[in-house]
This record gives C-alpha cells, structure tokens and sequence, in this order.
C-alpha cells in the first residue's frame, strides 16, 4: 500500500501582517496596530438605535463615559446626532446642548482620548475646543466638508465613514451592485477632500461604514474583503456593533434579536474586523468586545506578549 502523500504547508502566514501607525493627539501619540483599540460608543441621543435614551442627562452621560474607561476603552466616541437608518436631521444647537455638557464635565477626569461623532464643522469646532481630539464624520466630508477644515486648522486626526445616500432613506436601496467598488471609491474622493483641505495623511483613518446604506449581505462582504480597504494605505476603524444586519442574522420567531441580544454576533464581527486587519474597534459592550481583541490579537500573532 502506497503511504499517503504529505501535503504541505504554505511557507508564509495566511494573513497578512498589519501595518503599524502613528497617531499624533494634543496630549499623547496613539499607535496603531500593534495591538486593537477598542473605541467605546457613548450616544448622548434619545433615539440611537441601540442606547438611545440612556444617556441623554449629561450626568448619566459622563458616569457612563468613566464606567467605559474602566472596562478597558483606549477611546471614546460621543455623538449628538443619530444617525441610524431612518433618523431625521438633528439641529446644530441641539446636538451642541447634547454633547458640549458632556465634554466639558470629562475635561480632566478622563485619561483616554475624546472622539466626537459629528457631520458639521461647527459641531466639530466647538467640541475641539471643549476637550475632543479626533473628529469622526460618518459622511466622509459629504454632509460639511468643511469639517476637514477644522481637523486640519488643529491638527486633530480625522475619521472618514463611507456612508451611501443619507440616514433617513439610506437603507432603501438601491444599493451598489459592486460594494467594495462602491466603498474604496467613497473613501478615495473623501480623502483627497480632507488633503485638499490640508489634513496630513498620517492624520487620516478610515471606516468602510458597516450598515450605513449596505444591503445586510454586502455588509459580511465587507468584513469578509476588509484586507482590500487596508490596501488603500490608511489605518482602518470598524463599527459593526449591534448593527441591524446581526439582528437579521439572529432573528428568532421571525423578529430581529433586539440589540441587546446581538453581543455574541458583534464578537464574531469584531474578530473578523481584527483578522481583516483593522486597527480600531468601536463598540458599545466594552469589556466583552476588550476581550475578543486581546484573544484576537494572538490569532493575529500568536507570539506576541499577551498584556
């Protein structure tokens, strides 16, 4: 009898490594990806789709914003304006009155580094000045570009989301016949607005939008192709937390799982997120979500010192 023949291994990893990242702050510089940071969502709205409500009296807020600190958040991420599917616009001053309280009541409490999720230059202006050091745009310069503007007049490191259409009818459809098409061209245009403005390459990050006008299929696709995105040069931050395509994945008696039930689901995402290559996570489970990053890490390089 012959013996079996031996198939042999690939010489060199299956994924690649991640690159690493500089991120210079106001108070500290941020690396990234010698290890996942996990971004902590703090929603100061009524009518987020998953903690709307919760944390819409500043003093819930800023209790909330420490509890997450001292879960293991390397940053945090607070936002005035829902910008769910189907959410309507938020005024200016009223998600300045939403957030300016919180920012300025963690001036000095909170060690991490502030965030602050927002479309408009103002909004963005305002919260710099009270404390935030990183602006996150979830419309990638298309609902202000002058928010690109203001990262740039402060040197503050700027998010660019791919959204697709706008929150009030952006999950109607029609979606993209090609998402990472799609997606990588949204990030390219929106980057070279953002350096056109004057904000430093080094200063960039970017998201592929997981939910934000993607049909629930195109958005595993994402998470699948992540190492494409990565490929455009830039640092890469995911937020599939709680999103309504895990509802849809976990439904039972034909209703979505409630937000609160998508924990597990958002643990397979993140790991996938991290073995695609990202280097920031943004989560509202915290502590759970700290754990899947720490193990995920060592799939990514199993020799690495576990901290």
């Amino acid at each position: 009898m012959p013996a079996p023949r031996r198939t042999k291994l690939p010489a060199r990893p299956l994924m690649k490594p991640r690159k690493n990242f500089r991120l210079k702050l106001r108070s500290q510089t941020l690396a990234l990806g010698e290890r996942t940071l996990v971004m902590g969502v703090l929603n100061v709205t009524p009518d987020s789709f998953s903690d709307g409500g919760k944390y819409d009296q500043p003093e819930m807020a800023i209790e909330h914003a420490l509890a997450l600190e001292g879960a293991g958040a390397d940053l945090l991420d607070v936002g005035g304006e829902s910008t769910r599917p189907g959410a309507q616009e938020t005024s200016v001053s009223e998600e300045l009155d939403r957030i300016l309280p919180v920012l300025e009541g963690l001036r000095g409490r909170l060690k991490i580094p502030l965030s602050v999720d927002t479309r408009r230059a103002k909004v963005a202006e305002m919260a710099i000045r009270a404390g935030a050091e990183i602006i996150n745009d979830v419309s990638g310069l298309r609902s202000d570009a002058r928010v690109a503007e203001v990262a740039a007049a402060h040197g503050a490191p700027l998010i660019l989301m791919h959204m697709r259409g706008a929150p009030p009818t952006m999950q109607r459809g029609p979606f993209a016949r090609d998402v990472m098409k799609d997606v990588a061209r949204g990030l390219r245009e929106s980057v070279a607005q953002a350096r056109k403005a004057g904000v430093r390459k080094s200063q960039i990050i970017l998201d592929p939008g997981i939910g934000f006008g993607k049909s629930y299929s195109q958005n595993y696709e994402l998470l699948q192709k992540l190492p494409k995105l990565g490929a455009l040069g830039y640092p890469l931050l995911v937020g599939s937390s709680r999103k309504g395509f895990l509802g849809a994945t976990l439904a039972h008696d034909g209703k979505p799982a409630p937000p609160g039930e998508r924990i597990w689901g958002t643990a397979a995402t993140v790991t996938a997120c991290i073995l695609g290559g990202a280097h920031i996570v943004r989560v509202h489970d915290v502590w759970e979500m700290g754990q899947v990053a720490r193990v995920a890490d060592c799939v990514r390089r199993p020799g690495q010192r576990v901290r």
